[in-house]
Parts: C-alpha cells; sequence; structure tokens
C-alpha cells in the first residue's frame, strides 16, 4: 500500500535537496565584492536620483486582488462552460460554490473601500473642507514635478495645449 506513495515521497525528498544544494552553492560561490552600484536598485536603466516621493496606497493593491480574483474566475467559467453538459448536477454545484466564494472575496474588497478613490470624506471636519485658504495648489500635491521646468501641469492647467 505504501510502494505506491513511494515516488511522490522520492520526489519530495529530491525538491528539498534540489533546494538545498541552489542555496549551499549560491553562498559558497558567489563573489563577495559588494560596490554602492551593484547594491542600487535597478529599474530599466534608470538611475535613482531620489527617493520614491510615497509609497503606494492600499487602495492600489485592493484593486489589483480584485484583478487577480476576477482573472482566475474566468479560468475557471471557461473549462466549466464548455464540459457542463457532461458534469451535470455535481458541477454546478461546485461551481455555485465557487461563485459564491469569488462574490465573498468582492465584498470584502469593496467593505475595506477597494474602489472608493479620492479623499476620504469622514476624516476632516466641514470647517475644514469648506475653508478658504484650502485652494486648488494647496490641496493637490504634484507629485514628480520636481525637477520639471514650469509648464502648463505644473502651473495649475490640464495639461492640454491651446489648439
Amino acid at each position: 500500500m505504501l510502494g505506491q506513495y513511494l515516488p511522490l515521497f522520492f520526489l519530495i525528498v529530491l525538491a528539498a535537496l534540489f533546494a538545498a544544494g541552489s542555496f549551499l552553492a549560491s553562498g559558497l560561490f558567489a563573489p563577495r565584492n559588494p560596490s554602492v552600484a551593484k547594491q542600487a536598485p535597478y529599474e530599466c536603466g534608470i538611475v535613482p536620483t531620489r527617493e520614491t516621493p510615497e509609497r503606494f496606497p492600499v487602495r492600489f493593491f485592493l484593486v489589483a486582488m480584485i484583478f487577480i480574483v476576477f482573472d482566475i474566475e474566468i479560468i475557471f467559467f471557461y473549462p466549466w462552460a464548455v464540459a457542463q453538459g457532461g458534469l451535470g448536477i455535481f458541477g454546478l454545484v461546485l461551481i455555485m460554490t465557487f461563485s459564491f466564494a469569488v462574490f465573498e472575496s468582492f465584498i470584502y474588497l469593496i467593505g475595506n473601500g477597494a474602489l472608493e478613490w479620492g479623499p476620504l470624506k469622514h476624516s476632516m471636519a466641514p470647517s475644514e473642507m469648506t475653508s478658504p485658504e484650502r485652494t486648488l495648489e494647496t490641496t493637490i500635491r504634484r507629485v514628480g514635478l520636481e525637477d520639471r521646468g514650469p509648464g502648463p501641469v505644473a502651473e495649475g492647467g490640464n495639461g492640454r495645449e491651446a489648439a
């Protein structure tokens, strides 16, 4: 009975030995002469001149999660649609369970604000939102325009040239 699992056990042991051997060989044979250039992040040949202005907001990652959830849903729905006649009631129950799990994750993401863009309205007092000191220049942070000269976008225009 256990003899049929011997190849699987042998494959797991072989994979673990390969992973451990790879780490060991990398530690033994890798060159150890670090420099500033070698430790700098490489981003498509662009040398970073300054730190990034801010981190990505969590909502960016929530939208990415929505994309992945629906991508996986499409991957599973297509084969089911092709073979749904032969699957019968079992296939229907299975795809309904899967659809419920996808719908539940979508509701979770919406509940965490994945589709809410813009400033949070409940975080500011009404007097701050209607203050006369708030202008376009004081409320919008222009990121990435520090090194550029004055232009239509830097001056508060819409970025389009007059025709």
